[in-house]
């Protein structure tokens, strides 16, 4: 495939997407692209779209199993500098889409702004957690967005704030686009304090989902009536096993990688998770990760 002269070397091909992912698990993507600038990532999608080439947004790649078989696509990281910019101004602060959610909580603590500290220990990108409004503990990033810019895959960027923003459990209208960048509104409080609520929620995450093992966060949502854990625990499934994948012994709604598991394991594993949830409680069980084939 013929690519713009200024972007052809920087296109690259047969890059392995297991080294890009928190399960380390995936093939080889087609095309891969990290854009330097909005301008390179333009011209990158209309040349996709022009050979018909199917995109893939990538963040930290902490909520994704990518298929062993590989991805036909152009596969776009957001991590050169101008996605991961931050700024603050009063209670509000603007932040790149491609910044570690970690980063952005430091940041707003240093800063004295406080909202945040419930994502503290959640892997991912700002874009990530925004596209699937990521939460913990009863809260969602998405109570702390005032605006969001996007570029939709014709490549026009758009400003979307007040009633264009849709956010939900687990989900937002912003999956549709690509995200650029967004501002939140957060308040002010004491910055020990806001460390302390930090810590609080790094300790308790330790507790009730540590594991050293790749893995990619929770794996099904949470019904309305019970957490998919729980359910899932219920069923008898902790520490089953397909190939190289487990079900964690501490949370059930967790797949961990032993050290060679396959997409097809993981799979496996939630295909009896998700059988076995239905057979016993009637409830049918919604993958929360990105499944890439």
């Amino acid at each position: 495939m013929l690519w713009p002269k200024n972007l052809n070397k920087e296109i690259k091909t047969g890059i392995k997407l297991a080294d890009l992912t928190s399960f380390k698990i995936g093939g080889r993507a087609r095309f891969f692209f990290e854009p330097r600038d909005l301008k390179s990532l333009q011209e990158a999608l209309a040349c996709a779209r022009k050979a018909k080439v199917k995109v893939f947004i990538l963040g930290a790649g902490s909520n994704i199993l990518a298929s062993d078989s590989g991805i036909d696509g152009m596969v776009i990281k957001l991590s050169g500098r101008d996605f991961k910019g931050l700024d603050n101004k009063g209670t509000c602060i603007t932040a790149g889409s491609g910044l570690k959610l970690n980063q952005l909580i430091l940041f707003a603590k240093d800063k004295g702004l406080s909202g945040l500290e419930f994502l503290a220990g959640v892997p991912g990108t700002l874009g990530g957690s925004l596209a699937g409004n990521a939460g913990a503990w009863g809260k969602s990033i998405g109570e702390q967005v005032k605006e969001v810019s996007v570029l939709d895959y014709n490549g026009r960027q758009k400003l979307l704030a007040g009633r264009k923003l849709k956010f939900a459990y687990r989900k937002s209208n912003l999956n549709k686009y690509i995200i650029l960048s967004a501002k939140l509104k957060l308040h002010p409080a004491d910055k020990e304090r806001i460390a302390f609520k930090i810590k609080e929620y790094l300790l308790k995450r330790s507790k009730t989902q540590g594991s050293s093992l790749p893995n990619a966060g929770c794996v099904f949502k949470n019904p309305a009536k019970s957490p998919a854990g729980s359910l899932i625990d219920a069923c008898g499934l902790k520490g089953k096993t397909k190939g190289a994948a487990l079900i964690s012994r501490v949370h059930a709604n967790f797949i961990l990688n032993l050290g060679k598991a396959k997409s097809g394991d993981v799979l496996s594993l939630m295909d009896l998770m998700r059988r076995k949830v239905k057979e016993r409680f009637k409830i049918n069980l919604q993958p929360e990760i990105k499944i890439w084939r």
